[in-house]
């Protein structure tokens, strides 16, 4: 079971304790109260870092939870389909081969599409395994299942480490874009 809390939600609500807790020191003139909230907004950016911090290689995805997912085969297939139709459309271009270069075109489409629905598919599946893990931890932490608590643990930790690998291309092709 993971022992660092990185969760986005903790994150969140630790900033807005830090602020809170800044502000009502500026109102009554606490540097120690400021500090202190300050402190708690500081962690809580580096909680919402950790929480976020992937290795993205191609067909895996790794986190700093130490959980390794693979990516769904369309993202992969889909990612050869567009190289494979760029260079087709290259080479049309170059010799002037208008039926190669449109075959290239459409290989490339498909193969933009294939990706995406990859890349759905693992950012819902990683979704469901998260909810899935959280609950399930949670149960069997009131149970006392320690063994059961850490299994699922490691399904929500599975799961948003592959969400987090579809974010992380979904993210950098529409920065490409740009």
């Amino acid at each position: 079971m993971s022992t660092d809390n990185t969760s986005t939600l903790k994150s969140y609500v630790d900033s807005a304790t830090g602020a809170v807790q800044n502000a009502v020191g500026s109102i009554i003139g606490s540097n120690g109260d400021q500090i202190e909230g300050q402190a708690k907004k500081d962690k809580a950016q580096a909680e919402y870092d950790a929480s976020h911090a992937t290795a993205k290689l191609p067909g895996f995805t790794a986190s700093s939870s130490g959980a390794v997912t693979k990516d769904h085969p369309d993202r992969n297939a889909g990612s050869y389909n567009q190289t494979a139709g760029s260079a087709k459309e290259f080479v049309g271009g170059v010799f002037g081969n208008e039926s190669l270069k449109q075959s290239g075109r459409e290989q490339n489409l498909q193969g933009q599409e294939q990706e995406a629905k990859g890349q759905i598919n693992d950012y819902v599946s990683g979704a469901a395994d998260r909810a899935a893990g959280t609950l399930g931890s949670g149960l069997a932490g009131l149970t006392g299942d320690r063994v059961k608590q850490a299994e699922y643990q490691g399904q929500h930790d599975a799961g948003k480490t592959q969400q987090r690998g579809a974010e992380y291309d979904i993210v950098k092709q529409a920065e490409a874009k740009q």
